[in-house]
């Protein structure tokens, strides 16, 4: 009889923990929809100010193949603009590990690598803002990393990359892509995989990453 009553009452704190973490997964998902749509704000009127009549860019950013891992990859683009050696292989073989698979472990990474500017990181930006901060840093000539939703072959992944040039009357932004290519996109085609709204169909883990802060939206980092 006692051991029946131990069994009872293990699963009853078992069913008490189990519902527990699905209400704060439920509201950790509720928080990120709020914060989603907070971000999602009505951007057209840049192309109507004054302030983005100019294309603006980062000159001589070279695109590669990542060997190693996407941020890893933008640090050696970054590096290689700047007039330094930085490569996804000298990174490797410091750490013996991919230490960049969080926005603020890049954003560390950055300010370690390139200590010359203070790199600092934007999380959950209203779409206008984002545009904002990408053309102030490409009018003084500095490429902008970012977090964004971007295809590999067929399939959504979530990647960093190097936005390289703007040009708002144009409705293009032009980004190096370390799967190997430059993308050229419309504003709205980039605040859409920005947002990760056009990863539809991101499967569950990858959005609990997001609802508890493993990964952001509408995050860019800026060197200054």
């Amino acid at each position: 009889m006692k051991q029946k009553t131990v069994w009872k009452k293990l699963l009853i704190i078992t069913l008490i923990v189990i519902g527990a973490v699905i209400l704060a997964c439920a509201a950790a998902l509720i928080l990120l929809e709020v914060r989603t749509n907070a971000v999602l704000d009505d951007f057209s009127s840049v192309y109507e100010n004054e302030k983005y009549r100019k294309k603006v860019a980062a000159d001589n950013v070279e695109v590669i193949t990542q060997d190693v891992s996407c941020g890893y990859a933008v640090i050696e683009m970054f590096s290689a603009w700047d007039g330094k050696s930085v490569t996804e292989e000298s990174l490797y073989n410091e750490y013996g590990k991919v230490v960049t698979s969080t926005g603020q472990a890049f954003c560390n990474e950055m300010n370690k690598q390139f200590p010359e500017y203070t790199t600092t990181m934007h999380k959950y930006l209203s779409n206008t803002e984002l545009l904002d901060k990408v053309y102030d840093s490409l009018s003084n000539g500095i490429p902008v990393p970012f977090e964004w939703a971007a295809l590999y072959n067929d399939d959504w992944t979530l990647h960093y990359s190097l936005i390289t040039s703007m040009d708002i009357p144009n409705d293009e932004i032009t980004i190096a892509n370390p799967y190997g290519y430059y993308e050229t996109l419309s504003l709205n085609d980039f605040l859409e995989r920005t947002s990760f709204e056009a990863y539809s169909d991101m499967p569950i883990y990858f959005k609990l990453a997001f609802a508890f802060g493993i990964f952001e939206k509408n995050t860019i980092f800026t060197a200054e």
